[in-house]
């Protein structure tokens, strides 16, 4: 019987016993006679018919190297291959149309365990069987690390995650093999992806906000990965983070109103004042950076002087953009809030208020402006702008779900300086 005409026989089998399956238990469904079924009993040890290039069982390689399995003689043929190391990737591979040989088609990871599984089957349609396990040598060269952000807490549902890399990433089949091993899960599950804000950085974020009551695991699958020649990925402390309720807030410069809501419903609405002509707030939605209780505030820190210097002890700062954006308490200014914009482009509310609001958001909750006259919050650099990116403009930022665009023109935004704050 040729080789053809196994497969073919092995594939009317198969489906001849996955049609009959309900029958009795212990009946064979498609019974050969007297001979019995070649493919029904154990498979065959295939040690001697298979020769893989990673040695004997145990044996140390170089990961360099790829990896390949032939078939000895014409009385076995390869039908599959499978490789997968200890982190549960699994290298890629090809198999001759003949049979005789299969060989890697990616990289081996460095200093790794493999596991290699062969299935072959010989002239009679039997089927046999060959498992080797193989060590790779550690990699002698520079590493990509990856440090996730933020750490390792509870957090607001617009928090961004963050992976900043060691090495600068640019090509995009090098882009797409670390994006591919920078693992997001969300409990419950949500649509998400990675951005590439330079070849240095990346932000994920779901398409809507983080569900209330979350949890999302991140972690690194590059350890030992080749990612270019003289770079192999690093290991990485993995992130977990929870989200709270939903809350969030929504400033209205023009009608000098905010609206904190907290899973949907709005529980209250404090007067504010913000940004003046000349300084106006920025559009968009900004999320929480952290909460100061005290911080000093000098207009020359941020290049503010003449008769709009300032230097104030203000209370209950919480951070918006690493210029200086916060939301604080403003007893100087009493008399616009609620009524007209009077701040260099911080928003100010009376002590309790801000006190109240200080003690009820965290890292991580939006607030979005609208109805500003200043310029637009940008996506990246100061601070997380990340939602002011529409859902399919955000997924152009990602390796794998656009192909093949270099995204460096993308952080042209990432230098703004962290400045000090701006009353």
């Amino acid at each position: 019987m040729n080789h053809s005409s196994n497969r073919m026989k092995r594939r009317i089998t198969a489906g001849c016993a996955l049609t009959l399956a309900p029958l009795a238990a212990g009946l064979s469904a498609c019974s050969v006679g007297s001979g019995g079924n070649p493919l029904a009993g154990a498979p065959y040890d295939a040690s001697n018919q298979i020769s893989v290039s990673a040695g004997e069982e145990g044996a140390v390689v170089d990961p360099s190297k790829p990896l390949e399995v032939t078939a000895k003689s014409d009385e076995g043929r390869i039908a599959d291959v499978t490789a997968v190391d200890t982190a549960g990737r699994f290298l890629s591979g090809k198999l001759s149309e003949d049979g005789t040989r299969w060989r890697s088609t990616s990289d081996l990871a460095a200093g790794v365990r493999y596991t290699v599984r062969i299935s072959t089957e010989n002239g009679s349609g039997e089927q046999g069987r060959r498992t080797l396990n193989f060590q790779t040598k550690p990699a002698h060269a520079k590493r990509l690390g990856v440090t996730f952000g933020p750490d390792s807490g509870t957090y607001g549902v617009g928090q961004p995650i963050t992976a900043e890399l060691s090495h600068k990433i640019k090509s995009a089949k090098e882009r797409k093999l670390v994006e591919g091993a920078l693992i997001v899960k969300s409990s419950p599950h949500v649509e998400g992806s990675w951005h590439w804000v330079d070849s240095k950085e990346l932000h994920y974020r779901p398409k809507e906000y983080w569900p209330a009551h979350s949890t999302v695991s991140v972690r690194s699958r590059l350890s030992g990965l080749k990612v270019r020649k003289g770079l192999y990925g690093d290991k990485a402390k993995p992130v977990k983070l929870k989200t709270g309720d939903r809350v969030e807030a929504l400033a209205d410069a023009s009608g000098l109103s905010m609206k904190f809501s907290k899973n949907g419903k709005v529980v209250k609405e404090i007067p504010i004042t913000t940004g003046k002509a000349g300084f106006e707030t920025r559009n968009g939605t900004k999320v929480v950076l952290g909460r100061e209780s005290f911080v000093r505030m000098r207009s020359g820190s941020v290049g503010i002087g003449g008769g709009e210097s300032y230097d104030l002890g203000v209370h209950w700062a919480t951070r918006l953009t690493w210029s200086g954006e916060y939301v604080h308490a403003a007893p100087w200014s009493s008399g616009s809030h609620g009524v007209s914009n009077s701040s260099h482009g911080c928003t100010g509310m009376s002590t309790e208020n801000a006190e109240w609001f200080f003690e009820h958001v965290r890292a991580g909750v939006p607030v979005k402006y609208v109805n500003s006259d200043g310029d637009k919050m940008a996506p990246f650099g100061n601070g997380f702008g990340d939602w002011n990116l529409g859902w399919e403009k955000w997924k152009q930022g990602s390796a794998l779900l656009r192909g093949t665009q270099d995204q460096e023109a993308a952080g042209t935004a990432t230098g703004v300086s962290r400045l000090r704050p701006q009353v």
